[in-house]
């Protein structure tokens, strides 16, 4: 299953979705190399990543970076309304006449990035989503789709293979980091298949993984404050030979403060059972949970750092 996708790039949604038409054809733009643009050719690819999405006549489905419309072609046979967001002028063109005959295809020339999804699909209130994610940009993306999961169910994600081993990374293994923490934290994860540098043109030098993220109802750990969360999870990360003791020591003024009115890096490590010399990548997600609500819950007092 290894040989089969990678779409990616700048063919989709963000800034790195630009193309200008070729002299010869106003309908077939072609990829800008100083953007990194690669578009999806392999209709087997384009086919079963729609089956993977599996997309019903009844449901809202967004596409983040149609690119030349590989996806986009099958979507409309078979979504109730699609929501294509494409940020270059050449591509939303060809995309508006190739298109112009589907009353359930809607076009948004704006970047994703700034994209409030909640309101493009109003008055629905959820809408799974597909998308071929440009390598630069794919951890500013997730993050922003994971702020907006309030009405996105499901994503059906093409993203660097490096990407999807970072998303899936369980403790202790070397690719975990931030994005492997708060992806899990918020959707279950699920890795489909690969596809090969040959399934683009033009053909890039990496392969694509093409992977699932289900939104879950709610986060998978309690915490009162997942704000703290996620700065303990970027402080904990920030240098990653350090130990987590090491990292909580040198964290942003803003938590450090924090530590300090409740007792400090160690006594917070200590009343949620994680050994100061551990590094980040090896805790678990209910570890900085209770790590958080360590925090949370000790009274105010003196920082004793050492």
């Amino acid at each position: 299953m290894k040989d089969e996708e990678k779409k990616d790039k700048a063919s989709l949604m963000s800034p790195r979705s630009s193309l200008r038409p070729p002299p010869s054809s106003l309908y077939s733009p072609r990829a800008k190399k100083s953007l990194g643009q690669n578009f999806l050719t392999d209709a087997r690819v384009a086919e079963r990543i729609v089956e993977a999405l599996g997309p019903r006549p009844d449901e809202t489905i967004i596409e983040i970076g149609p690119g030349q419309g590989a996806l986009t072609s099958r979507l409309v046979e078979r979504a109730g309304r699609i929501f294509a967001v494409e940020l270059d002028f050449n591509l939303a063109e060809s995309l508006r006449r190739q298109f112009a005959a589907n009353s359930n295809f809607h076009l948004l020339e704006a970047d994703a990035l700034d994209t409030d999804f909640c309101q493009l699909i109003a008055p629905d209130k959820s809408a799974r989503l597909v998308a071929n994610l440009p390598y630069n940009i794919s951890t500013a993306i997730l993050q922003r789709l994971i702020r907006q999961r309030a009405c996105i169910s499901e994503m059906v994600l093409m993203l660097q293979r490096e990407v999807v081993e970072r998303i899936t990374a369980p403790p202790a293994s070397s690719e975990r980091g931030y994005l492997s923490v708060l992806v899990e934290a918020y959707c279950e994860r699920e890795a489909l298949f690969d596809v090969t540098p040959q399934a683009f043109r033009p053909v890039p030098k990496v392969w694509s993984t093409v992977v699932r993220l289900t939104v879950r109802p709610r986060m998978a750990v309690e915490v009162e404050d997942e704000d703290l969360l996620w700065r303990l999870v970027s402080a904990g990360f920030a240098q990653r030979r350090k130990t987590i003791f090491n990292n909580l020591r040198s964290a942003p003024v803003e938590l450090s403060s924090r530590l300090e009115r409740t007792g400090g890096a160690r006594p917070a490590l200590e009343a949620a059972h994680i050994a100061p010399d551990r590094r980040a990548e090896t805790l678990y997600l209910e570890e900085w949970a209770a790590l958080a609500r360590s925090i949370e819950q000790a009274p105010n007092g003196r920082e004793t750092l050492n």
